[in-house]
């Protein structure tokens, strides 16, 4: 039987891709609730699986009304809440304290005395602790020091929130477990989804629904600074058994790399798109991204695959394509979430 069996679960987030995602998966093990807090700003209400376990409260978890309604009844929870993602973050420092830093933070505040809780998982994020390198590069382990340059505040947010996790469960005994995400891709990332955050990046959230959804229209795939840069490349469903296994055999205070620690370049993922998709567009070079210095990552996937049993099991080629084939068959769902902000795209 599974830990999560007749569980009440607090998914912070749970409206978003990962959090969809993590959801149904859950759903799957019988847990006794599946609690949903997410107000919305980068997902969509359609998201929400539709099943008598699932309660969906529509709000932030800042919210002191809706924290307060949590009681110490809660036996995991997943903090996946963020401010999406780098370039919305540095157009708008403060939303992204609000909706990134300040959600661990009182999140975790409120959550320090409960006795019934077994685990919180903490989503962190990769590229805050990579070397920041265009040289050749090597596994990031979850020991390497994090430095105080960081490109964006959503990265700095990132850290700020390990600091919470570390700082709770060594003062209040909170049961806290950091996951260092890398880059997700898969079914139900939709471009678009959620409010209009200041940027285009709004719509072209992440690289790997953009290159899939321009090559499906046969549009060039816009490259910049030639595609140089690497990726450690990720399954949504990887990620989802991940954070599961953080949940069931992550030590509190410690951290986990979920990495499938394959090196990806950019131009290496924009032609494996343009084939599996039979696109004709090719490559549009653009130049290199002046923020950007993270450069070339991956992880280690060395301590997950000790300490928790978990290794990624879905290859880039076969989540491509299982992307793809999804991205297709969801076309008018995504030109909706895209066409909502078409106004501000000129702005």
């Amino acid at each position: 039987m599974s830990q999560f069996t007749s569980a009440k679960i607090l998914v912070v987030g749970g409206a978003g891709f990962v959090g969809g995602n993590l959801v149904r998966m859950l759903l799957g093990k019988e847990p006794r609730q599946v609690v949903i807090v997410d107000n919305l700003l980068s997902a969509e209400r359609f998201n929400v699986p539709d099943s008598p376990g699932v309660i969906f409260i529509e709000g932030s978890i800042t919210d002191d009304t809706i924290l307060r309604s949590f009681e110490d009844d809660l036996d995991y929870v997943f903090h996946l809440a963020t401010y999406h993602g780098n370039q919305s973050s540095i157009h708008d420092p403060l939303a992204d304290h609000e909706n990134n830093t300040l959600t661990s933070l009182k999140l975790m505040n409120h959550l320090k005395g409960f006795k019934a809780l077994r685990k919180l998982v903490y989503s962190s994020a990769g590229c805050s602790v990579a070397e920041k390198t265009f040289d050749q590069a090597r596994p990031t382990t979850e020991e390497d020091p994090i430095s105080l340059v960081q490109d964006s505040p959503y990265s700095i947010s990132k850290v700020i929130g390990e600091f919470y996790s570390v700082y709770f469960h060594r003062q209040h005994g909170l049961p806290a477990v950091r996951a260092r995400f890398q880059n997700v891709y898969g079914p139900g990332e939709v471009l678009g989804a959620g409010r209009w955050r200041g940027t285009p990046a709004t719509i072209w959230r992440n690289v790997t629904p953009t290159f899939i959804f321009k090559a499906l229209q046969g549009e060039p795939l816009p490259v910049e600074n030639e595609g140089v840069a690497s990726r450690d490349f990720i399954y949504v469903d990887d990620i989802c058994r991940g954070l599961m296994a953080c949940a069931e055999n992550g030590t509190p205070g410690d951290v986990y790399n979920l990495a499938s620690g394959r090196e990806t370049t950019i131009m290496e993922l924009a032609n494996l798109i343009n084939d599996l998709t039979g696109s004709r567009g090719g490559i549009a070079s653009m130049p290199a991204r002046p923020w950007d210095h993270s450069g070339k990552r991956y992880g280690s996937t060395d301590k997950a695959s000790r300490e928790l049993g978990f290794r990624a099991s879905i290859s880039l080629d076969e989540g491509l394509g299982r992307t793809v084939e999804w991205t297709r068959a969801n076309l008018p769902l995504i030109r909706q979430c895209m066409e909502k902000h078409r106004r501000h795209v000129g702005e």
